[in-house]
């Protein structure tokens, strides 16, 4: 008969000595141990980071046929230029709501619907023979562009430490530019040999292998990093609007906006639509060698990430010095290349500048590091989000100026664009460069602590 009063009396004092024995932060770190890391994290990155270098392709493959679409649907530099610039609108315009998306719903189910919608985009694009049905692909194709590299970063961070993201963000970038020399020397080659519909089809192909390899074998996060326990009450999910004001608030965050707009769009730029023109019509070069050229980018940008990678990774301060160092090398290199007499500089000064352009990328990087550190984990998605459309709009902005002044200064059409006219629609770089340099000046007075 003394059974009941025994179990009933433990059961009301047992909560509260529970409470107070284990510490706030341990309580955390006994739900979410740290993430492991090791051969199951890199597999796991390495199937994310497939679709993410598919997406690279999709996007750069307008860099090495810009001629050829020029001729195909017959038009000039500002209606070549929308093309890129509705792609990139629309990567921009999705940053926000992918990253709201990847911090619901998961990274996996994000890069499966993206993996789709490139290739969907891209097979359109292969058989379309006019402007309007080709452009309404590359927008398509631009969305699912948007949902890769937002979850690579969010899988990242739930296999590996911490103190690795940085490492692990810039090799990300540099996966990405082994897509991007895909296309500088087997996309250029295809469509010179087997043309325009095949090369864009057997691209857009690529999706359905990648799609069954995320499908089957991508685990978001090990189970090691999973809850324990359930937590009663569940916490509830900010409102969409107050989440993406929260990381809208946090300096951090907007630091890191401007970081990416400023130090991303001049090779981006370049890459992605400028670079085969201006070399090809402005400086006279043959397509082979300017794809060599543009080969020697990609190198550059997978060199400088892989050095970006281990500075970040060994001190928090080399951010501001890398970035500040890249925006002053970029602006000066452009600007010995822009006042060269006669509008031709020589050789070794178009790879040096080159080989400037090719920091740019992942200097970019450093903006996501910044909003990674001063955002808690369950925003993470959004406040990359935000900082990822930084550097694709400071894009738009370059290409949609450069095309505006390159037909300004040719009346006569695309046949006729001249070394004076690229290079005085190349000048209009500096006005996003200036108006981005000053914008983190201004910011980061006011984050000072996240040097240290």
């Amino acid at each position: 008969m003394t059974v009941e009063p025994a179990r009933s009396a433990p059961s009301l004092s047992v909560p509260a000595p529970r409470a107070t024995a284990e510490p706030p932060a341990a309580a955390v770190l006994a739900a979410h141990p740290a993430p492991p890391g090791g051969r199951a994290a890199w597999l796991a990155w390495s199937i994310g980071v497939s679709v993410y270098v598919l997406a690279v392709i999709h996007r750069t493959s307008l860099g090495v046929a810009g001629l050829d679409a020029a001729a195909r649907f017959g038009i000039g530099a500002s209606a070549l230029s929308t093309f890129s610039i509705l792609q990139v609108l629309v990567y921009a315009a999705m940053q926000v709501p992918v990253g709201l998306l990847v911090d619901r719903f998961g990274p996996r189910r994000v890069l499966l619907l993206g993996a789709l919608l490139l290739s969907a985009g891209q097979l359109a694009f292969a058989f379309s023979s006019s402007f309007a049905p080709a452009l309404a692909s590359r927008a398509v194709l631009g969305c699912g562009d948007a949902m890769t590299f937002i979850s690579v970063l969010r899988i990242a961070a739930r296999w590996f430490p911490a103190a690795k993201n940085p490492f692990v963000a810039q090799l990300t970038g540099l996966a990405g530019m082994g897509g991007n020399l895909v296309t500088t020397v087997v996309l250029a080659q295809a469509l010179h040999s087997e043309g325009w519909t095949p090369t864009f089809t057997a691209i857009a192909l690529l999706g359905v292998a990648v799609f069954a390899l995320v499908a089957l074998f991508l685990r978001e996060a090990p189970a090691a990093v999973r809850p324990v326990r359930p937590v009663d009450p569940p916490p509830a999910r900010p409102k969409v609007r107050r989440q993406v004001l929260d990381c809208w608030r946090e300096p951090g965050t907007r630091l890191g906006l401007w970081v990416h707009f400023t130090t991303q769009f001049p090779g981006n730029a370049f890459g992605l639509l400028w670079g085969m023109p201006y070399l090809v019509e402005a400086q006279g070069m043959s397509r082979s060698e300017a794809g060599g050229l543009l080969t020697l980018l990609v190198l550059s940008n997978m060199s400088f990430g892989f050095l970006f990678g281990r500075l970040l990774s060994r001190s928090a301060r080399a951010r501001m010095p890398i970035v500040l160092t890249v925006i002053t090398t970029t602006g000066l290199g452009w600007a010995l290349v822009l006042a060269w007499p006669g509008g031709h500089p020589p050789t070794w000064l178009l790879v040096g500048i080159i080989l400037v352009m090719g920091s740019n990328g992942p200097a970019s990087l450093v903006g996501l590091d910044y909003a990674r550190t001063r955002n808690p984990a369950e925003r993470l998605g959004t406040a990359s989000g935000i900082v990822n459309m930084g550097g694709f709009i400071g894009t738009m902005i370059t290409l949609f100026g450069i095309g505006v002044l390159l037909d300004a200064l040719s009346p006569a059409g695309a046949e006729a664009y001249s070394a004076t006219a690229f290079r005085w629609a190349f000048c209009w770089q500096y006005v996003p460069l200036a108006v981005g340099t000053l914008m983190i000046l201004r910011l980061r007075r006011r984050t000072v602590a996240l040097e240290s």
